[in-house]
């Protein structure tokens, strides 16, 4: 049995979909763009894009708590793979400033994200 997870520190979903579901051992987030929640804005170059997506994702696993540690895997949808130099070195920065060890991560470049951003992470944490 799956549990919605829900909280106000991440954008609300923007369709028929929850933030993440709790399968009890597992946390498995919907794909997060780069939208701060408090303002709705969006940043404009690749690396904040990169941050705010990562801030969101980590909002979410806090919510059913757990932490960045928990994260045993990550997909990354990002518009243009040219970003990916940019994109790692946040992902890296993200996940060293938590001193959490890196996520089993896939990568893949779309035609196109919602609210035309650069960037899509979701994520998988588990309860250990």
């Amino acid at each position: 049995m799956s549990r919605e997870i829900s909280t106000d520190k991440a954008p609300a979903a923007i369709g028929p979909y929850v933030q993440a579901v709790d399968l009890g051992s597992m946390i498995i987030t919907s794909g997060q763009i780069p939208v701060d929640p408090k303002t709705g804005t969006v940043p404009d170059d690749i690396a904040a894009q990169t941050r705010q997506s990562l801030d969101n994702v980590q909002a979410i696993v806090e919510a059913a708590g757990l932490k960045v540690a928990d994260i045993v895997k990550t997909t990354v949808f990002v518009k243009d793979l040219n970003d990916f130099a940019s994109v790692n070195a946040t992902y890296d920065a993200f996940f060293t400033e938590h001193q959490a060890s890196f996520p089993a991560r896939s990568c893949v470049e779309v035609a196109r994200l919602p609210k035309d951003v650069k960037i899509e992470i979701e994520a998988i944490a588990i309860r250990s």
